[in-house]
């Protein structure tokens, strides 16, 4: 199936043999330091930068149907966040996996994340848009 939404990628987990539990990992764009005057510029246009993560959480999909669900319940951290990273992780014999599983999945993807190394995660924005990060 091919993912278009956040809708698709709730349904998609919906169809799968086993049960999923996503995971996400909330970043915020920031200018590294010693960014030059170019790469200053290409920031205040909402250009370039380092996505550095600020939050990570795991959900079953019906505990987050709609992305909406997922801001508001960012919104009460206090932790403000440009991009989502998602990823999925399979149960076993019918049973989701809980959360003390994702704990190394979910250290494994803000490092990646970090490193630059996204290609293999989705990416929403705020509103929710899939975007496609270079």
């Amino acid at each position: 199936m091919q993912i278009d939404s956040y809708s698709d990628l709730v349904r998609a987990a919906a169809e799968q043999s086993e049960p999923q539990r996503l995971l996400f990992v909330f970043a915020r764009a920031e200018l590294p330091e010693g960014a030059t005057e170019e790469q200053q510029a290409q920031f205040e246009r909402g250009e370039g930068g380092a996505l550095a993560p600020v939050l990570c959480v795991d959900k079953l999909p019906e505990e987050v149907p709609h992305f909406g669900v997922l801001v508001e319940e960012s919104a009460r951290t206090g932790m403000e966040w440009d991009v989502a990273f998602v990823s999925a992780m399979s149960g076993r014999g019918g049973i989701a996996p809980n959360s003390d599983e994702t704990e190394q999945p979910l250290r494994m993807m803000t490092e990646q994340i970090q490193a630059g190394i996204v290609s293999q995660f989705l990416a929403f924005n705020r509103a929710g848009d899939l975007i496609q990060l270079y």
